[in-house]
């Protein structure tokens, strides 16, 4: 259990400096990723979904330092969020060409985070049922 609230302070460490920094520098990380933000409705939707949903996910994912029972969901959530975003990135190396070298980064990273809350999951999934078990 500690290893998972560690794993998920990490997490949500990463996800809080990347809120912090879209909503903060908006122009230097949207060109970083190769986005092009356009006065008005780009810079909103950038600032909202790069730092509002970002900083919803540190939360999320820091919850745990709070309130141990979160741990489960948490681990969860940051599976099925790392598996769609590995998957849509995955896709996304099939369809597109020119990838930057900071989305190739990106990608690393949101890798680690999926195979780690994978792990995670089952660990705690397995270490339950054989608490059950006994």
């Amino acid at each position: 259990m500690i290893v998972s609230r560690i794993f998920l302070a990490a997490v949500g460490i990463t996800y809080l400096y990347l809120a912090c920094w879209c909503s903060l520098m908006p122009a230097q990380t949207s060109q970083l990723v190769g986005f092009d933000l356009k006065p008005g409705s780009g810079q909103s939707e950038f600032f909202v979904i790069y730092g509002g949903l970002e900083l919803a996910l540190a939360v999320i994912f820091l919850l745990p330092l709070i309130r141990s029972k979160h741990i489960e969901n948490s681990l969860r959530v940051c599976l099925i969020v790392h598996a769609c975003i590995v998957l849509f990135r995955s896709v996304s190396f099939y369809l597109y060409t020119d990838i930057q070298p900071m989305t190739r980064k990106l990608a690393f990273y949101e890798w680690l985070m999926f195979l780690g809350a994978a792990a995670l999951v089952w660990s705690e999934s397995r270490y339950q049922r054989d608490s059950k078990s006994r």
